[in-house]
């Protein structure tokens, strides 16, 4: 394989499990759950918990979740939707009151941004369908790390440091994450006993006990003191989708992803413009490479952010924005030797902080997961007494009346949040997804054409610099980069940044199936704490 960009970590190989997550203690708590028995549902959920314990400002029971599960049995991806909804007094009008319009938009903290947690229900839906562990054995580990405590790893306390000023904003969220009145350092014990308590009551009891019970109780009433929307009956009401996914071909490989309400749909489109171009013909880190990803990456995130929303509520035509003919009229405005300086969405015919893990088993089968909390600790809203912070997944609806992701009630948000399977004549072929906002659809093309178009290995695929579409003709570049090829995208017209922040581009993760042995090859990003694991 090729190595433009050689790691100082191997691959992780092995044939009996493996398993990536950005905390080598989650990544352990999945590992524990392959040998025991369970399979890679059963792994994902177990590291999962775990990484809501152990990386606590990216995820949590106040969060969502989306999955793609790979069933060798059937041969066949499934989709779970675990995204929560807004409270059904979510009106504009109510936004109106409380000073929020289409200039000033959605908060970004406090309590009005916050829809309902699916996390909770996500975990118990996709156990309930593919588990095999008992419940209760699933969580343990997590349980374990909570109320005994753990050791903070370094990204991950530089990250709670630098939100210390959010954290400090409410008493209780103060109480939780920052002990001694500050953010725990690296290597410093952290314990968290309410969200222990949280998870022994949700493995107890279920999701019922998260929906319906004291939690839903401390939720309902830590909204109502702050003069929120939510409330117990919304809790009540929420419930997972099983969805059918959304896919296109690449290099002959079949690209799956969440449709809209998530964002998925912008790395399928992208995927299409490309496709159009020999692209392993190319140097990876050639001009002529970069300048056609990212022109391709500029028309699907612009498209995404016109179009998707929640299909319950709005009229999506993904059908239309997937089609040959709608890739063949995009991909006729990238002009090779100029980049596109305002992109506008197109016209298709008719007929959306987190942390990302997949974990995969012997027998074939393969979960990519991915939950969130969107900023950094979410709304900075931690209710009494449960030990974790609401998400503040609100902020992404729009308050114009005219825009399909306009807020309403009990509907769901536009969704950064997207994991992605990749099969090849129909068999696994690579399980894997790149966290961080909006860079996520801009990190699954990356690193797919890093393994499909240049013959990366999955370790190099996380490695390689990437690039980060801001808008209009915006682009941050990681540093690594050559200078030639960064000159050549100026060049071109592109309106560049350096930046050498591994934060904003994301962190992935990757298990990928070798197509002659069989063998399971993982990476983990150097971007994060994180590692893979396999046996």
């Amino acid at each position: 394989m090729s190595k433009p960009y050689p790691s100082r970590r191997s691959v992780v190989m092995g044939d009996g499990g493996a398993v990536a997550t950005s905390q080598p203690l989650a990544s352990q708590a999945g590992l524990r759950a392959l040998l025991q028995g369970g399979n890679a549902v059963d792994a994902a959920i177990a590291a999962n918990a775990a990484l809501n314990v152990v990386e606590p400002m990216s995820n949590g029971l106040g969060g969502d979740l989306f999955a793609l599960i790979y069933w060798a049995r059937d041969r066949r991806v499934y989709g779970l939707n675990a995204s929560g909804r807004a409270p059904w007094a979510a009106t504009l009008e109510a936004l109106h009151k409380r000073g929020r319009d289409a200039r000033n938009g959605m908060p970004m903290h406090g309590i009005l941004p916050v829809t309902v947690p699916g996390e909770p229900a996500g975990w118990a839906d996709l156990h309930a369908r593919f588990g095999t562990l008992p419940w209760e054995r699933v969580l343990a580990p997590a349980i374990a790390y909570a109320q005994d405590g753990y050791p903070v790893s370094e990204i991950i306390a530089g990250e709670w440091q630098g939100a210390a000023d959010l954290l400090r904003r409410d008493a209780e969220t103060a109480r939780v994450y920052l002990p001694n009145g500050r953010a725990p350092r690296a290597g410093e014990r952290f314990v968290n006993p309410d969200l222990a308590a949280s998870l022994r009551a949700l493995a107890a009891d279920g999701p019922a006990a998260f929906y319906r019970g004291r939690i839903a109780e401390a939720i309902a009433a830590a909204s109502a003191r702050r003069k929120g929307l939510l409330t117990l009956e919304d809790l009540a009401a929420h419930t997972s989708t099983w969805v059918e996914p959304i896919s296109t071909l690449y290099r002959g490989h079949r690209v799956y992803e969440i449709p809209p309400n998530g964002q998925g749909i912008a790395a399928l489109i992208a995927l299409n413009l490309l496709g159009g171009y020999d692209v392993s013909a190319r140097a990876f880190d050639s001009a002529e490479a970069f300048h056609v990803k990212m022109e391709a990456i500029k028309l699907g995130m612009t498209d995404a952010a016109r179009y998707v929303a929640d299909p319950a509520m709005a009229d999506v035509p993904v059908a239309g924005l997937l089609s040959s003919a709608y890739a063949d009229a995009r991909r006729a405005l990238i002009c090779e030797e100029r980049a596109i300086a305002l992109p506008e969405a197109g016209l298709p015919p008719t007929s959306p902080d987190t942390v990302y893990l997949c974990a995969a088993d012997a027998e074939g089968n393969a979960c990519s997961l991915i939950s969130s909390l969107y900023h950094g600790f979410g709304s900075g809203v931690v209710p009494e007494g449960v030990g974790y912070a609401l998400q503040n997944r609100g902020n992404l609806f729009s308050l114009d009346p005219e825009h399909p992701n306009c807020i309403a009630p009990h509907k769901r948000p536009y969704h950064t949040i997207i994991p992605c399977i990749v099969t090849h004549d129909d068999a696994l072929a690579i399980c894997y997804g790149v966290m961080g906002g909006f860079m996520q659809p801009q990190g699954h093309l990356q690193v797919l054409s890093n393994i499909l178009d240049h013959g990366m290995d999955p370790q190099r695929a996380l490695d390689a610099p990437r690039f980060y579409y801001q808008g209009k003709d915006r682009f941050l570049i990681e540093r690594g980069l050559a200078g030639a090829t960064y000159a050549g995208l100026r060049a071109r017209g592109h309106a560049l940044s350096r930046r050498n922040s591994s934060g904003l581009f994301g962190g992935g993760q990757v298990i990928m199936v070798d197509p002659a042995s069989g063998a399971l090859l993982a990476g983990s990003d150097p971007r994060k704490d994180g590692c893979a694991v396999a046996y």
